[in-house]
């Protein structure tokens, strides 16, 4: 029997999939439980149609975040933070704080999943920071000054 599992099965697949399993498998174990439903033809339509504009969804984010990349290759956030009186921080700055900077200063939201640094920054300097999505990699400066 065909089915569209509703939820990750171990041993038969993952969320959204279309499998084969046994009659009594499906009817006994995973219609009652609400792990799978009937793959009929309606509802394998629908499942494909949604599966195609979750994907576009997809690209378009995609794209999106590629053209805010390109948009920061070469500028600079400033983030305050407490250091002390030789220039270190008491506390390193991390890719959330970044993306908060950004999307402060220019009003751009990039997931800290994107940001990148080559060494932590735990001095009060120039820093730089990678961004990078599927397509496009950029530098971007990082400017810690100190807070009292």
């Amino acid at each position: 029997m065909k089915v569209i599992l509703l939820k990750d099965v171990r041993g038969v697949g993952m969320h959204g999939e279309i499998k084969n399993v046994a009659d009594g498998y499906a009817i006994n174990g995973l219609f009652p439980k609400k792990l799978a439903e009937a793959a009929t033809e309606e509802k394998i339509a629908q499942y494909e149609a949604k599966k195609a504009e979750v994907q576009a969804e997809a690209a378009k984010e995609e794209e999106q975040l590629d053209n805010k990349v390109s948009a920061l290759r070469g500028k600079k956030v400033t983030i305050s933070a407490r250091a002390t009186e030789k220039g270190g921080l008491f506390k390193a700055v991390h890719e959330k704080d970044v993306a908060k900077a950004i999307l402060g200063e220019h009003a751009l939201a990039i997931g800290e999943e994107c940001i990148k640094f080559p060494e932590p920054i735990k001095t009060v300097g120039e820093h730089v920071a990678m961004l990078s999505s599927k397509n496009n990699k950029a530098e971007f400066g990082v400017v810690v000054v100190a807070t009292v």
